[in-house]
């Protein structure tokens, strides 16, 4: 059977030709049951013809992924373990504030980039999702959640590298954006990368949508011991990359920069931060160390994180100290990770 949550409305229409019999509208109410009425059958598709309902229900599954586990911080952020049907999993947060609510989503079980601060890398690259694995993480959160004012943002910062699995992303990107369907807004949707260069291009398939990029450090020698991607694309090759890119009109890149005790955050690293992003859009996105137990590092002093926040600041940098969210239930940036996932072949 054709999994429904794998296809565009575009190619559901085409699938619904070559089935001969179904007016074009149909895709059409089919995305309306699915993705804003929540329908988990055919058959609660009440204004489709009963005929057109079997049909459509013997050619299309409209399964779901399974919540296995739900956990709740003390801080309102929720953290859903999904079980995919070959029984591996990945996790899913949702992080609500007071006038939005961020779903953080995943893209791969496992990733292959070994980032040293990351709990995921730690578990080596198991497999990508497929489109309706990454789709259907964003419509369980809608159900569980509600619609559209509990799911405002979307962002692809969980587990995985997002552009190393391009064609499922943006396969999904075009499914969650569709006005028929879930009508994600593209401008409240990220894709954060750790400087995958030849696969930035393929997000001018979707030019509205946010792109951060993970930096984290303005040395390539520190860059590379806490990224080993540095070692393919060093930093002048990814700042290149960003200055050459052709965004939009008063859209910026979101510059992720993890600070670290004693290796990144320090008033000359704020400074030399200044240097490097000479010339490309961006806001700086600061992101204190959420402990993971990893030998050699450890997160900064909130007076130090002040510190460094102000030294960009000064120098005219739109920056952002990005608040801890979901750390005691280990829901936090670099926290996500599932256990007894063997690694697989690459």
């Amino acid at each position: 059977m054709l999994d429904l949550f794998s296809l565009s409305r575009e190619e559901l229409h085409r699938h619904l030709d070559e089935l001969g019999d179904f007016h074009r509208y149909v895709a059409d109410q089919v995305f309306d049951w699915v993705y804003r009425k929540h329908a988990n059958s055919f058959a609660d598709m009440t204004n489709i013809s009963l005929s057109n309902r079997n049909r459509l229900a013997a050619v299309f599954s409209l399964e779901l992924p399974s919540v296995a586990d739900l956990q709740t911080s003390i801080d309102g952020t929720v953290k859903l373990l999904i079980e995919l049907q070959d029984g591996r999993k990945v996790e899913t947060v949702h992080i609500p504030e007071l006038h939005r609510a961020t779903l953080c989503v995943s893209t791969q079980v496992g990733c292959k980039l070994g980032c040293r601060f990351c709990r995921t890398g730690k578990m080596g690259f198991v497999r990508h999702l497929g489109t309706s694995e990454i789709v259907a993480q964003v419509v369980l959160a809608r159900r569980m959640f509600g619609d559209k004012e509990n799911v405002t943002n979307v962002v692809f910062m969980g587990m995985g590298e997002p552009l190393d699995n391009d064609d499922h992303l943006l396969a999904a990107l075009a499914i969650l954006g569709d006005d028929r369907g879930l009508a994600q807004s593209p401008r409240r949707t990220t894709v954060s990368t750790a400087g995958l260069v030849p696969k930035l291009d393929r997000l001018l398939e979707r030019p509205t949508i946010g792109i951060a990029v993970s930096l984290n450090a303005t040395r390539d020698d520190l860059r590379g011991w806490l990224m080993p991607v540095n070692r393919t694309y060093p930093l002048a090759v990814l700042l290149e990359a960003l200055r050459s890119f052709p965004l939009p009109k008063r859209r910026r890149f979101t510059i992720e920069y993890i600070l670290f005790a004693g290796l990144n955050d320090e008033p000359k690293h704020a400074r030399e931060l200044v240097t490097l992003l000479h010339g490309i859009p961006a806001k700086v996105n600061l992101i204190p160390y959420n402990e993971n137990g990893i030998e050699g590092l450890s997160a900064p002093t909130e007076d130090r994180v002040q510190a460094f926040f102000e030294a960009l600041a000064e120098r005219g940098l739109q920056v952002n100290v990005r608040k801890r969210r979901g750390a005691d239930i280990a829901a936090a940036c670099g926290q996500l990770a599932t256990v007894g996932t063997k690694t697989a072949g690459r």
